[in-house]
């Protein structure tokens, strides 16, 4: 199976005559040259092709890694109906469901509007047989949705794939006489963070109003029965529980009878309104084995494997994780969180990582972001695939990785810091940082093309498995400032080896001792609040810690002892 998605967005207004062809050049018979055709933006890691073609002279061939195409298509009128028809062909040996895309959105003058609607996701909820490798049409008629003006579509491929294009069309249908009902807000299968919403809607074809004009509309939430709406004006709807709702809407005449044909929209959402203040540390004390989108604070987004809660926990320098952790590979569902929705400042996000499985990746992938309050995807953590033993990590403020820091080696603990700076759109990361101090230069960093937004949400992401490897994720934390989540006191409370203690503490001989039940040999680590290591030695059983040689102050103590670990603060006098 060869997986192409069409992934959508919302929409604005305009002016178009009906039955018409829109789309330039959707033959590909017009080139500027080999690699460009004529009337297509974006374009990359395109090639001119005269063999295999449907029907002309021409066709696009399109090899993976990644390469792009797209056209954006002017004068949509909201409510109006339009054909989109576009003919593809797999090279033979692909077509396993990783390597081919098609990414649609609506917009209005340039902004997306809506994100991952369904009616643009292809056969089989995303998925293109391959057909024998034999070249196959693909159409599908879409409503522009309220204040879309622009439609925008883009041929993509990834990894070494090999894909042939040709005649694509969006074709303008001639307006119906019939009477049409669409809602456009909010979009099918969205989430919503807050505890209200307006219900947007284009009635087309009928004159809504109370016994004036042809009729009125009728409709519910949740199945139960809301009054009569004599009007085009958004419903807004206000107190609404968390979890999944649904609207449903009808054109009645003006004795309440239902049309024949009957004019219906429905459109279902899921409301999550359990917003963490900020700032927030997750610890993903959970039972292990259960799903991370079924806790409370967290929501599920798409379907497939989840994200589940594993037994234990990541160290990195006095950092040590408590409760337990997660892990997640592959493709399947993206938890998120919501946290105190922020338009100015800086939102970080921390937390420790350990890749622990390669061997299925070969491209780049984005496994946590910070997204808008609207859903958008404003920073985006990526893994820069290198070998099956390494990998690089990445930042960006699209989907396209542009800069990368590391390397660094599978099966170890990485602690990872990302960031949003909201007031000069500027994304960041810092790998392996040390704790506690002024937030440092970052690592990488890059603008994005955002501005104005709120973030809201930070989301795990799952992928595809040639992109997501197999990872650990543990203690979350984020926060408006470099302190919320990279302090060097964070989750130093920490105690599995039993019977521990220190003593003294204070410190005020130069020296102290540790003791436990089964008091054996130990590693015995000491960092200073700024996350240097001061001390790091095997300490024999009833053998005394030597510190005279530091000076005055609040450390952190780390002991590790037949595979537990235990932290302490200690202060020294």
């Amino acid at each position: 199976m060869k997986k192409i998605y069409l992934l959508l967005f919302t929409i604005l207004i305009t002016s178009a005559s009906y039955g018409q062809e829109m789309l330039l050049n959707g033959g590909f018979e017009s080139w500027d040259d080999a690699t460009t055709p004529t009337s297509w933006d974006d374009i990359e890691g395109v090639e001119q092709e005269a063999t295999e073609i449907h029907v002309g002279t021409y066709a696009v061939k399109q090899t993976g890694g990644r390469s792009d195409l797209d056209q954006t298509i002017t004068g949509i009128i909201p409510g109006n109906s339009y054909t989109l028809t576009l003919w593809y062909k797999i090279a033979a040996g692909f077509g396993d469901g990783t390597d081919g895309r098609i990414w649609s959105s609506w917009k209005n003058s340039g902004s997306t509007l809506t994100d991952n609607a369904d009616e643009l996701r292809g056969p089989a909820n995303g998925y293109f047989d391959t057909n024998g490798n034999a070249w196959t049409e693909y159409t599908v008629t879409l409503v522009a949705p309220a204040t879309a003006n622009e439609f925008t579509f883009e041929v993509r491929t990834y990894g070494t794939a090999v894909v042939y294009w040709d005649d694509f069309s969006f074709f303008a249908e001639a307006a119906s006489p019939d009477p049409a009902l669409v809602i456009s807000s909010p979009t099918e299968g969205s989430t919503i963070m807050t505890d209200y919403t307006d219900v947007g809607f284009i009635v087309s074809n009928w004159d809504v109003a109370n016994g004036t004009g042809e009729g009125h509309i009728n409709w519910t939430l949740d199945g139960a029965s809301q009054p009569m709406k004599y009007d085009t004006d958004p419903i807004s709807l206000t107190g609404l529980a968390d979890g999944s709702h649904t609207v449903y809407m009808e054109l009645v005449d003006n004795s309440n009878a239902v049309l024949s044909p009957e004019v219906n929209a429905t459109v279902n959402f899921t409301i999550n309104n359990i917003v963490q203040t900020l700032p927030f540390h997750e610890a993903f004390d959970y039972t292990a084995a259960e799903n991370l989108g079924d806790q409370n604070i967290w929501t599920n987004n798409f379907s497939g494997d989840e994200v589940l809660i594993n037994s234990g926990n990541l160290s990195y320098s006095t950092l040590v994780g408590s409760g337990n952790s997660i892990t997640f590979d592959g493709t399947g569902t993206d938890p998120s969180v919501g946290f105190t929705p922020t338009s100015s400042g800086k939102i970080y996000a921390s937390f420790m990582m350990d890749v622990t499985d390669l061997t299925a990746v070969t491209e780049d992938g984005y496994f946590a972001v910070l997204r808008e309050d609207s859903g958008g995807y404003a920073a985006r953590l990526f893994i820069n695939f290198i070998d099956t033993d390494t990998y690089n990590i990445g930042i960006s403020g699209s989907s396209t990785l542009t800069v990368t820091t590391g390397p660094f080696n599978d099966n170890t603990t990485v602690f990872v810091v990302m960031s949003y700076d909201l007031d000069n759109d500027t994304v960041s990361a810092w790998v392996n940082p040390a704790l506690g101090g002024a937030e440092p230069a970052a690592d990488i960093s890059e603008a994005t093309t955002y501005s104005g937004i709120t973030l809201a949400e930070f989301m795990i992401r799952q992928d595809r498995p040639t992109r997501t490897p197999f990872m650990t994720m543990d203690e979350l934390q984020i926060g408006a400032s470099w302190g919320d989540v990279a302090s060097a006191s964070l989750s130093v409370a920490r105690n599995d080896i039993e019977g521990f203690s220190v003593y003294p503490n204070p410190v005020n001989s130069g020296e102290f001792s540790i003791r436990s039940i089964s008091n054996l040999e130990r590693m015995v680590q000491i960092y200073d609040m700024l996350g240097k290591q001061v001390y790091n030695r095997q300490v024999q059983a009833n053998e005394r810690v030597q510190v005279s040689n530091l000076t005055q102050g609040i450390y952190i103590l780390k002991v590790e002892e037949e595979g537990k670990t235990a932290t302490r603060k200690l202060i020294i006098e």
